[in-house]
């Protein structure tokens, strides 16, 4: 068949069109996935930055504190603050007056408000020009919200000195070692807020006898000196001795303790 003949053509053309359909058959799925892709990290992307801020406010040893919110002639004003370590991080205007023209105010005060706050650390802050409604509204919600704030620091110290409290307050004391005919006798006292909370003897008579004597006497003396709170306690029947050193080295542990 001759190269120019008609019927060749029209093949030729066919061929070159099936071709080109087929080529863009499978060109489309890897277009599409590649576009897919590139959505995905985008979106990604704009979620961690919108997600960044707010990671960083609820960092370890920070919190927000949100002051009341103030009607002004113009809208509502409120402020919230990012406080660490008792110090204003960040300052800003979840509601601020907007629509016609106080858009352009809001957008002019409360930036500059914001940056004020944390250079100043407090409530006394100059209005903005031309914006004086919403920086006085401003500056009503940011003193509440510092003195929210401040209660909530004062709160927290009591509460860990009220905790603390019974643990400074307690405290031991050995008293004198007193020499008995039958060995020493020394006593130690836990005192907490005043009173003998426990006694125990540290030293007192062994050996023989004695053995007997003094398991037989330093459990009963324990008791009585904690619930005599004091010295005048009365001795154990066939342990006089250690008995007599167990009372005067309790009384010197006393001495010892401010009792």
């Amino acid at each position: 068949m001759k190269k120019s003949h008609p019927i060749r053509r029209v093949l030729l053309a066919s061929a070159a069109t099936v071709s080109g359909i087929v080529l863009l058959l499978s060109l489309k799925p890897a277009t599409d996935s590649s576009s897919a892709s590139a959505q995905g990290a985008a979106a990604q992307e704009t979620a961690a930055a919108q997600e960044s801020p707010q990671g960083g406010a609820a960092a370890a040893g920070t919190s927000t504190v949100t002051g009341a919110a103030t009607q002004t002639e113009y809208g509502v004003v409120q402020v919230r603050l990012t406080v660490a370590g008792g110090k204003i991080t960040k300052a800003e205007a979840v509601q601020a007056p907007h629509g016609g023209t106080s858009d352009q105010k809001t957008a002019l005060s409360v930036p500059k408000l914001n940056q004020e706050v944390v250079a100043t650390q407090s409530a006394d802050i100059t209005s903005v020009t031309g914006a004086t409604y919403t920086s006085g509204g401003y500056k009503k919600s940011l003193q509440s919200a510092i003195d929210k704030m401040k209660a909530a620091s004062a709160a927290a110290p009591s509460q860990s000195s009220a905790a603390a409290a019974p643990a400074a307050q307690a405290k031991t004391v050995t008293g004198d070692v007193v020499t008995t005919e039958y060995g020493p006798v020394q006593v130690r006292i836990t005192v907490a807020n005043g009173k003998i909370t426990k006694a125990d003897a540290v030293q007192a008579p062994s050996g023989g006898t004695s053995d007997q004597k003094t398991a037989l006497a330093i459990p009963k003396l324990n008791q009585e000196a904690v619930a005599a709170g004091n010295a005048n306690i009365d001795s154990v029947s066939s342990a006089t001795y250690t008995s007599g050193g167990y009372k005067k080295s309790l009384q010197s542990a006393l001495d010892k303790a401010g009792g």
